[in-house]
């Protein structure tokens, strides 16, 4: 019933009215805290930057609020990360297309290096962030469509993307780096769900999510007695929570594994679906992308 009302609220904005520009600056609205921490660096003070969801927040079960809908009916730009993420807003952004920029950064990454998955309706694994090419490739079109918008600020959009990028690429340094202190036996990363494809991928861990590619599927008795039976088999050493998804389920996989007479340790909480608190570090791309890094490794030598 709610989503029905809210998406009747869209129909009549979007037919009755057009956005404004009261500031003078182009008004971006964007899904996750990582897309506002990379719009942010972009764009800076020449734009009127609001993000929807905050620390914490899991953007597979996020839910447009009639304040979330009023933010994007009046933004002149719409980021989201696309690839059915935000499942639950999809809708939303479907009828806003006609009528304002929306991109849908994921889209446009080439399919051929992203990871399948039947769960999602795009196909895709949706958390390409955890790949730093490919949020360099989002850095990439979030500048093009700035600069689109607003063509009399496109030099410094694209100054600004020069410097991120470079941030980007020390990022990647550093991980791998980091990564090389661990034997690459141990580099098996067991979470709460399956957020960590692309990172596992891109430098090679094997990833075992407890709750598969969505939070919005629940693991089952069985599914923890299989997964306990493969940390004891691999000798993992420790499992990690994630700061958006309860912790109950890594705390019961902890138990039965412990049950077994087998020692694993919770590892520290990862940030997957969100950034942490804003103004902290790890409340940017980078920060968060380093702190998970250090807490895996720590965790596991």
């Amino acid at each position: 019933m709610r989503k029905s009302i809210i998406c009747l609220f869209v129909i009549f904005l979007v037919a009755c009215k057009a956005p404004t520009k009261s500031s003078g600056k182009l008004k971006v609205v964007v899904t996750t805290s990582m897309l506002t921490d990379l719009v942010k660096n972009i764009g800076g003070d020449l734009i009127d930057l609001q993000g929807l969801m905050g620390a914490g927040v899991d953007p597979h079960l996020y839910k447009a609020s009639e304040g979330d809908v009023s933010k994007l009916f009046n933004a002149d730009v719409i980021f989201y990360n696309g690839l059915h993420l935000e499942g639950k807003l999809v809708a939303v952004f479907e009828k806003m297309e006609t009528q304002k920029t929306t991109v849908a950064l994921g889209e446009f990454l080439a399919k051929e290096g992203l990871i399948g998955s039947d769960y999602f309706a795009s196909n895709y694994d949706p958390h390409v962030w955890f790949n730093i090419q490919y949020f360099k490739e989002f850095s990439d079109k979030v500048t093009s469509v700035l600069s689109e918008e607003d063509p009399k600020n496109a030099a410094s959009f694209t100054a600004n993307n020069l410097a991120f990028q470079q941030k980007l690429d020390l990022l990647h340094t550093a991980v791998v780096n980091t990564i090389a202190t661990l034997a690459p036996e141990k580099r098996i990363l067991v979470t709460a769900h399956d957020a960590f494809n692309y990172f596992g991928k891109a430098y090679g861990f094997k990833v075992v999510g407890l709750q598969g590619l969505s939070t919005a599927t629940e693991a089952g008795v069985q599914d923890v007695q299989t997964l306990s039976e493969y940390i004891i088999a691999n000798k993992v050493k420790a499992i990690f929570i994630e700061s958006s998804v309860p912790r109950r389920t890594i705390e019961a996989l902890e138990a039965a594994v412990l049950s077994k007479g087998h020692q694993v340790s919770i590892g520290g909480s990862l940030y997957s679906d969100a950034l942490g608190d804003g103004g902290s570090v790890e409340g940017t791309y980078v920060g968060m992308f380093l702190y998970n890094v250090k807490t895996i490794v720590n965790a596991l030598q």
